[in-house]
């Protein structure tokens, strides 16, 4: 995965921005939040989550890696891809997002275009217990336990980008973790491998 560009701006546009990188031009498509951030002829470091399909790769940019962690987290529930999830974010900060999702405040959530009651209902209900709390509201508990859960939201990623559903992506984390029993987990890499033999079964 690339997990950020360095680089002069090349050009900005309504949805996304070209960065330059050691001469080559790399569209990143962000939110408006994130675009306000990049000047033209300006230096840029931007945390980005490439996309893969059968078609096409596309990279998203974020204005932190944060912003990028809820743009992965969100893709995990059912029917929400990577460009409803970027619609997300450019209507709600990840943190809003985390106390709507918390407060299942569904209101907050239609104001998403794309998103219904149904669906906004969904979301709470799959994404309540992985979102964890906005910052500031036991901020320090909630990143140790997301740098201690990383590795699952990773190889949750990569299962989604080799072509598994976020179902079957999420069952077999859960059954590497149970594997695990609370001990330090190996790297990412190995985990995936042992995801995808839990898959192959």
């Amino acid at each position: 995965m690339i997990a950020f560009v360095s680089g002069r701006v090349a050009a900005a546009g309504p949805d996304g921005a070209v960065i330059d990188v050691h001469g080559v031009g790399l569209s990143v498509q962000c939110t408006p939040a994130t675009l306000a951030g990049l000047r033209v002829g300006d230096e840029a470091h931007v945390p980005t989550s490439l996309v893969v399909r059968e078609d096409s790769l596309t990279l998203f940019g974020f204005a932190d890696d944060d912003e990028r962690t809820v743009f992965e987290l969100l893709q995990t529930a059912s029917g929400i891809g990577p460009r409803l999830a970027l619609a997300m974010l450019a209507v709600h900060t990840p943190d809003a997002l985390r106390r709507a999702v918390a407060a299942e405040d569904v209101a907050a959530l239609t104001k998403v275009p794309g998103i219904g009651k149904k669906g906004a209902q969904r979301i709470v209900l799959e994404l309540r217990d992985r979102l964890g709390g906005p910052a500031g509201d036991g901020a320090g508990e909630v990143r140790a336990t997301a740098r201690a859960e990383a590795w699952r939201e990773q190889v949750q990623m990569g299962l989604i980008n080799l072509g598994w559903s976020a179902k079957d992506a999420g069952a077999a984390v859960d059954a590497v973790a149970a594997d695990l029993d609370g001990g330090e987990a190996p790297p990412v890499a190995v985990l995936l491998k042992s995801a995808l033999k839990k898959l192959s079964r």
